[in-house]
């Protein structure tokens, strides 16, 4: 829903209602994930995907319908073999997309929820999307770190629904979880989506060089909130980097360890090292290949990269520690400008979350997209 955000807050403002369709589950080759929207306004304006073009005539047509009816559907879409020319989606995969009508009534919080995130503070959206009672469809729970706000029936369902939606937030993932009627954990027919709205994951790039500059463009095309830091202040400039976030002055290993003392870190954040540097890199890999962070690359020829990993072992690193190190950084492209290589770390880093193998697709057989993140050592 980020995606749709301020159109859908500006018509709210208006007063005037739209249609919110949410891909709430993916089975197969679906083409996106759990948590995008298309948004469905005044007039028939359309904003916002949620399968990249293969069923979203059919998706409006149903948004107009509860618009008008005010009732909250739960539809499925996808391709079967006796129904080929139907519609859905031609990649071969399932999705199942939650419709809702948007209005002051049915969401009085949303100003308070896109204030959060377009500050950077987390918080979750659970909704039931299937209930054997029809009159709890739609019901929400607002879900903050500390506090909840709203309800989906019970004292015992919002519980249960916020100490799960608190694990989704902190993970920044959005899912559908399956509970009893009355919340049972162990129990069917009662399914509800969360819609984390975490901040940012961050893309913490060491070493004020032009690699550094591509690498931050890159990143904040890919959604990371970059930082880039050097010791060195005649290059670590806001002018030399204009894609990244902030522009810090100072040794690596000290802000990568005050950033993670102040708990700003998580497992989300991606770590490239490209100073080049024995002095720099040493001392900041030393810290970073403690942490449970979910990328560690730097850059370097293998020489740097054999007499890197002695001085990190004369550090007291394990063996353990150093196989969570990415280096020589990238993937295998044969790149060699600072923005190909950008890409081969980016490539990298996409390829270790979702569990993919960076070969070429026309030479596989199966599925094209991973549901699950690749788990670290």
């Amino acid at each position: 829903m980020r995606e749709v955000l301020d159109e859908l807050l500006r018509w709210w403002r208006s007063d005037e209602p739209a249609g919110l369709a949410t891909v709430v589950a993916t089975f197969r080759s679906a083409p996106r994930a759990p948590g995008a929207a298309m948004l469905v306004g005044p007039r028939g304006a359309v904003s916002g995907s949620v399968s990249g073009g293969c069923v979203e005539g059919a998706v409006y047509e149903l948004a107009t319908e509860v618009i008008a009816a005010g009732k909250p559907a739960l539809a499925r879409y996808g391709v079967s073999d006796d129904d080929a020319f139907a519609v859905g989606l031609t990649c071969g995969g399932v999705i199942d997309v939650f419709v809702q009508r948007i209005d002051r009534t049915s969401w009085p919080w949303l100003d308070e929820v896109a204030a959060a995130v377009h500050e950077g503070r987390p918080v979750a959206i659970a909704t039931v999307i299937e209930h054997p009672d029809a009159e709890r469809l739609g019901a929400t729970l607002l879900v903050w770190p500390e506090t909840t706000e709203g309800g989906l029936g019970s004292r015992r369902i919002d519980d249960a629904v916020a100490d799960d939606a608190r694990g989704l937030l902190a993970a920044g993932r959005s899912a559908t979880l399956e509970y009893g009627p009355q919340g049972q954990r162990r129990g069917e027919g009662m399914r509800v989506f969360v819609n984390s709205f975490a901040p940012r994951p961050r893309m913490l790039v060491f070493g004020a060089i032009d690699f550094a500059a591509a690498v931050a463009r890159v990143g904040s095309f890919l959604g990371y909130r970059v930082t880039v830091c050097d010791a060195r202040p005649i290059f670590a400039t806001p002018q030399r980097f204009p894609a990244a976030d902030e522009v810090v002055v100072d040794w690596p290993h000290r802000y990568l360890a005050g950033e993670a003392t102040a708990g700003r870190l998580d497992q989300r954040t991606v770590v490239a090292v490209l100073t080049h540097d024995p002095k720099f890199d040493v001392p900041v890999l030393e810290v970073a290949l403690r942490m449970e962070l979910a990328y560690v690359g730097a850059m370097g020829s293998r020489r740097t990269h054999d007499d890197r990993l002695d001085r990190l072992r004369e550090a007291g690193l394990t063996e353990g520690e150093l196989a969570r190190l990415s280096s020589p950084i990238g993937l295998d492209l044969g790149a060699r400008t600072p923005e190909e290589t950008a890409v081969s770390i980016a490539a990298e880093i996409i390829a270790l979350r979702w569990g993919g193998r960076g070969e070429r697709l026309s030479a596989m057989d199966g599925a094209i997209h991973h549901t699950h993140s690749a788990a670290r050592a």
